[in-house]
Order: C-alpha cells, then sequence, then structure tokens
C-alpha cells in the first residue's frame, strides 16, 4: 500500500484523538510514527502495536527526578509516545547547566517511537545516544546521532556483550560533543547507516510512503472505530 506523507498523519491524529487521552498529543504521535515510517523502520506498525494496550495504562504524568547530571523517568508501563516529548523538554531545561545528561526511561513501551523525538535534538546542537533491550528480534538496538546530523546511525544485534537494560527500559544520553560511533557500535551485528535511511526517505517523499496492506487497513479502523462511541446517543447522532 502506498499512501501520502498526509494521509499518514491524519489518519494517525484521528486514531489517538480517539482514545481520548489526556497524556500524549495527537499531532506529536503522528509525527512519530510518520516519520519512522518514512524511512521503512515500520512506523504504522509499531503505533498498532501501542494501540492495543494505550487505553490499559496510566493516564497521568511520569514520574522525573534529576540527581547529578542522571534523569530517571518512570513511565508506570506506558507507552514513550505519550510522555518523550515532555520528559524531552524537561532534560533540555537540565542541558542548561549540564554538557551531558543520561536518561534512565522505566517501564516503557514502543521505545522505537522515540526516533523522531530524537532527531530533532541534533538540530538544537546536542548529540543523541539512545540503547535499549527487546524480549522479541533484534535483541538489542543502539541509536546514534551527532550534532548536525539529519538522519542516526542504527546498529542491531542478537547477542551483545555489555550489561543488557531491562526489556521495558530505553537509556538515553544527550551531549554537547559527539559519539564515538566506531567504539560504541562495537560488537553490533547489523549497521543501518544514515545514508540507508536517507534514500528510502527520498523515494517516500517522491514516490508516497510504503504501509503494508494489513498494517494500514489496522490503523484506520483504529481511526474509525473509536472516534464515535458506542452509544445510544453516539448512534442516534452518527447515523445507524
Amino acid at each position: 500500500m502506498i499512501v501520502t506523507h498526509n494521509e499518514l498523519i491524519t489518519v494517525t491524529n484521528k486514531a489517538f484523538l480517539g482514545m481520548r487521552r489526556v497524556c500524549g498529543e495527537a499531532d506529536l504521535i503522528a509525527n512519530m510514527v510518520a516519520d519512522l515510517q518514512m524511512v521503512g523502520l515500520h512506523g504504522v506498525k509499531h503505533f498498532n502495536n501501542a494501540t492495543q494496550f494505550i487505553s490499559l495504562e496510566r493516564d497521568e504524568p511520569v514520574d522525573i527526578k534529576v540527581t547529578d547530571g542522571h534523569l530517571i523517568a518512570d513511565l508506570h508501563g506506558s507507552s514513550v509516545a505519550c510522555h518523550l516529548p515532555v520528559i524531552i523538554d524537561y532534560a533540555l531545561e537540565q542541558m542548561i547547566a549540564n554538557k551531558h545528561l543520561k536518561l534512565s526511561l522505566k517501564n516503557c513501551h514502543n521505545r522505537w517511537l522515540a526516533y523522531s523525538e530524537l532527531l530533532m535534538l541534533a538540530g538544537k546542537g546536542i548529540a543523541c545516544k539512545a540503547q535499549w533491550d527487546n524480549g522479541s528480534s533484534p535483541k538489542h538496538t543502539l541509536y546514534i546521532l551527532n550534532r548536525g546530523c539529519v538522519l542516526p546511525e542504527l546498529f542491531l544485534a542478537e547477542t551483545l556483550q555489555r550489561e543488557a537494560n531491562g526489556l521495558n527500559d530505553m537509556t538515553i544520553e544527550l551531549s554537547i560533543n559527539d559519539f564515538d560511533i566506531a567504539n560504541l557500535s562495537s560488537g553490533y551485528s547489523k549497521h543501518i547507516d544514515a545514508k540507508n535511511l536517507s534514500g528510502i526517505q527520498d523515494t517516500a517523499w517522491n514516490k508516497g510512503v510504503f504501509v503494508e496492506d494489513h498494517e494500514w487497513d489496522l490503523l484506520k479502523n483504529t481511526a474509525t472505530a473509536i472516534l464515535v462511541e458506542n452509544s445510544e446517543q453516539s448512534i442516534r447522532g452518527a447515523g445507524e
């Protein structure tokens, strides 16, 4: 299925608005999904997975603590999509007094959807490194985006000789200095480089965004099914 960028944004926006969540901004989340899909990293699939659980999550602000350049945020099992923009804004305030800041996100899900929020940091003169571990393949993910870069370097591995994060955690490091990509990526077996992501993105802008048919159908069903509550009043208002 080939869709336009605007279609993808609009349908995702409607899908999230229909959930009537307090935490999370529909336009930001729609861009999270679109940016990830535009580079072939399955943003729609990740969002569809998130929608199965978002309605069961705690819909309240996260707990954040900052100590000696270390920010710890407990998301209480919630999706990164609903809370990361606020956490990043708070972290940027802390960067005024810190050249390096570590963010530990605890008990969170849908970590791939952090992609676009992290993408914006490089333009602000801040380098970013993010790591997380999964229960499914790939087991380990490393995201590095140095200052002034447009797209990140991604590294994946099934096995890795280092201390693992918790399966529901994510570690993000922000710095005013660039990260040593060659050193940090040692041991990762697969590299998705920025040039590859850029080529896929250019194709998406010029020829449309590819979305798997069943994932697009799931997204559209979410957008239409929950915009109108299933009640006598809504049925009368929307028509039978």
